[in-house]
C-alpha cells in the first residue's frame, strides 16, 4: 500500500474568495508522484486559481500546500525558491517574453538560476527545443512568429528548462485545432514517461481528459467533489459530473476514438 511519500502535491482545507465570492471552501486534493491529474470543472471554479495557489502566484485566505513533503507556508525565501526550481509552469499561449527569440526565453531561468557557458548554454537549448517537437530553426524566432501550437511547445521548452519533477499546464490545449491538440496531448503523454513528470494540468478539453489522464478531479461546490479514472467519471451521479462526461459533446469525443 501507497504511503505519504507517494503524494508529491498535497493541499488540506485551501480556501480563496474574491471581494466576498467563495471560490475554494476546505478544497482537499492529494497529487500522485508520476501521474497526469487533470482538473476539471465549470467556469468559475477556481481551476486556475488552485493552480496557482500550489504554484504561489495567488495568496490563499487558508490552508495547507505541501510540495515535494514541504509545507510552503513554512518555508524561507531560499528554501522556497529551491523548490520552485523543481517545478515548470506553461500558461496559456506559451506566455513567451515577446521581446525574447524562443532561445533567449528558453535560456531565462538558466541565467537566473545556474551558471554555465554560453556555449553549454546554447547546447542545452537546442536540447530542450528539439525535445518539444520543434525544429532548431525556431531559436531565432520571436514570439510573433511562430504559430499557436509552436508558442505553446516553446513556452514548454521553457518550462522543462531546469529539468522539473513537477509540470503545471494551463489549458495546454486551448485555441489548437484538433490536430494539433492532439499531438500536443501526445507530446505531454510521451515527456511524461520518458523524463518521469509529474503533471498537473488544468483542462476542458475531453480528448485530453480521456487519452492522457491517469486520473482526474473535478472542481464543483467550491471543493473537489470526485477524484478518480475516466470510468469513475463516467460511473458518477454527480449532477455536474454526470452532464459534462455524458452530455453531447462527450459522446461526439467518444465517438471519435
Amino acid at each position: 500500500m501507497g504511503g505519504q511519500d507517494d503524494f508529491i502535491i498535497q493541499v488540506r482545507g485551501l480556501n480563496n474568495s474574491f471581494g466576498g465570492h467563495v471560490v475554494h471552501e476546505n478544497l482537499s486534493l492529494d497529487v500522485k508522484r508520476g501521474e497526469i491529474i487533470g482538473i476539471v470543472g465549470g467556469s468559475g471554479t477556481g481551476k486556475s486559481v488552485l493552480l496557482r495557489s500550489i504554484v504561489g502566484l495567488q495568496q490563499p485566505q487558508s490552508g495547507d500546500l505541501t510540495v515535494f513533503g514541504q509545507r510552503l507556508k513554512d518555508l524561507s525565501e531560499l528554501e522556497r525558491q529551491a523548490v520552485e526550481q523543481r517545478w515548470g509552469i506553461l500558461f496559456q499561449d506559451g506566455a513567451l517574453f515577446s521581446a525574447l527569440s524562443v532561445a533567449e526565453n528558453v535560456q531565462v531561468a538558466f541565467r537566473e538560476h545556474l551558471s554555465m557557458k554560453p556555449s553549454l548554454m546554447d547546447e542545452l537549448t537546442g536540447l530542450k527545443i528539439r525535445m518539444v517537437g520543434l525544429d532548431e530553426g525556431a531559436c531565432s524566432k520571436y514570439p510573433s512568429e511562430l504559430s499557436g501550437g509552436m508558442r505553446k511547445r516553446a513556452g514548454l521548452a521553457r518550462a522543462l528548462a531546469l529539468d522539473p519533477e513537477i509540470v503545471f499546464l494551463d489549458e495546454p490545449t486551448a485555441g489548437l485545432d484538433p490536430i494539433g491538440a492532439h499531438g500536443f496531448d501526445m507530446l505531454i503523454k510521451d515527456l511524461q514517461r520518458a523524463l518521469g513528470l509529474t503533471v498537473f494540468m488544468v483542462t476542458h478539453d475531453l480528448d485530453t481528459l480521456s487519452t492522457v489522464c491517469d486520473r482526474i478531479a473535478v472542481l464543483a461546490d467550491n471543493r473537489v467533489v470526485l477524484v478518480g479514472t475516466m470510468d469513475d467519471m463516467l460511473q458518477s451521479n454527480h449532477p455536474w459530473v454526470r452532464e459534462y462526461f455524458h452530455g453531447p459533446r462527450a459522446r461526439a469525443a467518444r465517438s471519435i476514438r
